[in-house]
């Protein structure tokens, strides 16, 4: 029997072992994708306790919680952070085979030392352990960041956001690390969505403009984008229902547009062909100033509409959806193909059933200007676990170059969740590990080590730009 969580975790045969030891393990990480707060990032905040800096914004650990039967107050409520902790820490041991008890007990080693195993037995002992450890220097959001050798991150932002933490990290000499903005401009597509035309105002008045149609609204946007370019944007970023490929005339999408704008009732297929329009013009203006567009999609937002009305969004309560977005998705890829205009992409469908269409999909709009330029992102959210990472690598490699693979990111809001890029490189190198002593690949270790460093950070770094 193996050890808990020792150093050769998830890494079961001498080849893995070498390849994450010798080339994975030292290299930096791209947080390519992630929700953290650039403020918390410039002001250097310190938590006051492991419920903070755990279990604050968590949608993960919140449903874990849920699924024991813990009480609201518990996790999104007023209960004390003691409390809360306790709730988790005893719901934690119910999490066989959830990457979630892999994650937290790699963050409590890692960060702060715990080599045992967190339970409702032991909360009291971790809670007073974590919190001392949170008291030294190292332990600040700056030094999570540096003690994780993080060389870059790339947070979500809204195009109306002033970007001023951005403005303020760049300045600061004292951060090595790269922060960037990534545009996220749902909230402008989502014509369907409540509060849409209030957004539209609070754009114009960002923008300093009249957004009486389609046109000015995209030059609205594409002020926005040049606004985030010069902060040093690299990508942008959609969260998509589903992927939407139903194009129209200026005039058809201007009527759309001025329906939203008087709060008249919307068909779908107005609806859809105003997000086509607008999505296709974002893809242009990434396209010319050379950003990666990401694509997120199939996600069912919110079917809990009784804890929606209480909680509101992003608490935890989304799913995987399973729209058949293929036709449209590469409907999208050729119409900025065939204009010269397609940016560099990347693709995540929450449905783990979409692999191997993505996988093909992203085999007929490659390009010349960098190996990989249209790519199967990494198993998000759901997928997020040991099989979904091995399933997706596995459908890459049968149908694509895995060796050209972007990596891993965190998707997430805490600065304890780079441990989530060890835990990838773990399973990374134990599935190539596993096909070389199959015989199924030479043992030529240059070779293997430097696909594993590669797809650990060299890939992403090429891709996004990064030092360059």
């Amino acid at each position: 029997m193996k050890p808990f969580m020792d150093k050769d975790f998830l890494l079961s045969t001498p080849t893995a072992q070498k390849l994450y030891h010798e080339y994975a393990a030292d290299m930096p990480i791209i947080d390519y994708h992630c929700h953290v707060s650039p403020r918390e990032i410039f002001e250097d905040r310190r938590f006051e306790n492991i419920t903070q800096v755990w279990l604050g914004g968590d949608h993960y650990k919140w449903r874990v919680m849920r699924s024991n039967g813990v009480e609201e107050k518990y996790i999104t409520g007023d209960a004390p952070d003691r409390e809360k902790f306790q709730k988790f820490a005893e719901a934690l041991p119910r999490a066989i085979g959830n990457p979630m008890y892999h994650w937290c007990h790699l963050e409590l080693k890692k960060y702060f030392g715990y080599e045992g195993a967190l339970n409702g037995e032991t909360a009291e002992e971790v809670w007073n352990l974590c919190n001392e450890k949170l008291k030294e220097p190292g332990m600040s959001v700056r030094g999570l960041i540096a003690q994780s050798n993080v060389a870059f991150v790339g947070t979500t932002d809204d195009p109306v956001d002033s970007l001023e933490w951005h403005q303020k990290i760049k300045e600061d000499p004292s951060i090595t690390t790269v922060v960037a903005p990534s545009f996220r401009p749902d909230k402008a597509l989502n014509i369907d969505k409540a509060g849409w035309k209030e957004y539209i105002a609070k754009l114009a008045e960002v923008c300093g403009c009249e957004i009486k149609d389609s046109a000015a609204l995209e030059c609205a946007l594409a002020s926005r984008i040049d606004h985030f370019d010069a902060a040093g944007c690299r990508a942008s970023d959609h969260g998509l229902d589903y992927v939407i490929y139903r194009p129209a005339d200026r005039a058809a999408v201007d009527m759309v547009f001025s329906k939203g704008m008087n709060d008249e009732a919307l068909t779908v297929e107005e609806i859809e062909l105003f997000k086509t329009d607008l999505l296709l013009f974002c893809g242009r203006e990434y396209a010319k100033r050379g950003w990666v567009m990401q694509l997120h999609y199939n996600c069912l937002r919110n079917p809990n509409k009784k804890m929606f009305a209480k909680l509101g969004p992003d608490t935890g309560y989304d799913v995987i959806n399973t729209v058949n977005c293929g036709e449209a998705v590469a409907g999208v890829l050729n119409a900025l193909e065939e204009t010269g205009e397609l940016p560099r992409t990347i693709l995540y469908s929450l449905n783990p059933a979409d692999n191997q269409l993505l996988d093909t999909i992203i085999g007929a709009f490659q390009g010349t200007e960098v190996a990989g330029k249209v790519q199967h992102g990494s198993a998000w959210w759901f997928n997020d676990t040991k099989t979904g990472m091995q399933e997706q690598m596995t459908s890459l490699a049968n149908l694509s170059l895995l060796g050209n693979f972007v990596g891993m990111l965190t998707d997430s809001r805490s600065f304890l969740s780079y441990t989530r890029h060890e835990y990838f490189r773990r399973i990374l190198c134990e599935l190539i590990g596993g096909w070389v002593e199959n015989g199924e690949y030479p043992a030529d270790m240059e070779m293997l080590g430097g696909i594993v460093r590669d797809i650990s950070f060299n890939n992403a770094a090429r891709y996004f730009g990064i030092g360059r």
